[in-house]
């Protein structure tokens, strides 16, 4: 039997998520510019219909954001995201009590707007407002450690390089940033099975740095963090494989077997029942998840 259950284990509210049992994040962003434009809902009762739909089909957590990524489409400013995502969240979390939620947002403002509503704090940018992760640890939240290249919020990466742009040196860069962020995390009090390590493809990275990190994903996992990869219709399968968002699909789910078999803790989808059918079966394989049913042969 082949495990790599031996990774640290990501913990939310008293849940434990692993290698062995991936977790799986739906993605449900309020919205009107998604770069995805199924995930974008416009107003608070598509955000929360979209919230029922995710639970029903079997989400761990859901992870509501309020600003596009990129820097296309108008700036938001804080007072908006949170008028955005705070009602959201609100009333999601009468419906759903046991769901765990998490909040996709770079502005402390905006966490502190949601406390008492969120279990995990998804700091896309890398730390660029620092009071973020002590906001995180001050309302006993976990934090998403992410490696954006030191790029601004909502800035596209433009001639990225590291080093010569092989394995060894994207790897060595990325593994560095996420380990001092990672301890930075854990100095604001933050335990490391509440601390998760995501090395952010697309974001600060060509397409070829992206491929490198997924194909060493086994790498990061080691660094004594559960590991999160946010794959679902990026760019860099976009490219690789010459297709818009609406046809990504399989691309992300082949990336999401690699990855799930080289010890991630974590995936953030838009695209849950078939993430979830992927990791489950890759946890299948690896030898440690039983099958549900068993008739043949028997």
């Amino acid at each position: 039997m082949i495990t790599v259950d031996a990774t640290t284990p990501l913990r939310l509210r008293g849940t434990r998520f692993s290698p062995a049992r991936p977790a799986v994040m739906a993605i449900v962003n309020r919205t009107p510019d998604s770069f995805y434009s199924p995930a974008r809902f416009a107003c608070v009762d598509e955000a929360l219909s979209r919230i029922d739909a995710v639970v029903a089909e079997g989400a761990d957590i859901i992870d509501i954001g309020g600003v596009r990524a990129g820097q296309q489409g108008p700036s938001v400013s804080t007072d908006e995201e949170i008028a955005r995502v705070r009602p959201v969240l609100a009333q999601a979390r009468l419906r759903h009590p046991r769901m765990l939620f998490s909040l996709d947002t770079w502005r402390h403002e905006v966490a502190e707007a949601c406390e008492g509503l969120i279990d995990l704090v998804n700091d896309t940018w890398q730390g660029a407002d620092p009071q973020l992760v002590h906001t995180a640890a001050r309302q006993g939240a976990g934090y998403v450690v992410s490696h954006t290249g030191g790029l601004a919020p909502r800035t596209d990466p433009v001639h990225v390089h590291y080093g010569d742009d092989s394995d060894q040196a994207v790897l060595a860069a990325v593994r560095e940033s996420l380990r001092h962020d990672a301890q930075r995390a854990m100095d604001a009090g933050l335990d490391p099975e509440q601390i998760l390590l995501d090395p952010t493809l697309d974001f600060g990275k060509n397409t070829e740095h992206s491929l490198c990190l997924v194909r060493q994903a086994g790498q990061l996992s080691t660094l004594g963090f559960p590991l999160m990869m946010a794959m679902s219709r990026k760019d860099f399968i976009g490219e690789t494989l010459d297709l818009p968002a609406s046809e990504r699909l399989e691309g992300g789910l082949a990336a999401t077997a690699i990855a799930a078999w080289l010890g991630t803790a974590l995936f953030r989808t838009h695209d849950v029942v078939a993430t979830r059918r992927v990791v489950d079966m890759v946890a299948s394989i690896r030898g440690d998840r039983s099958p549900l049913v068993r008739r043949r042969g028997v």
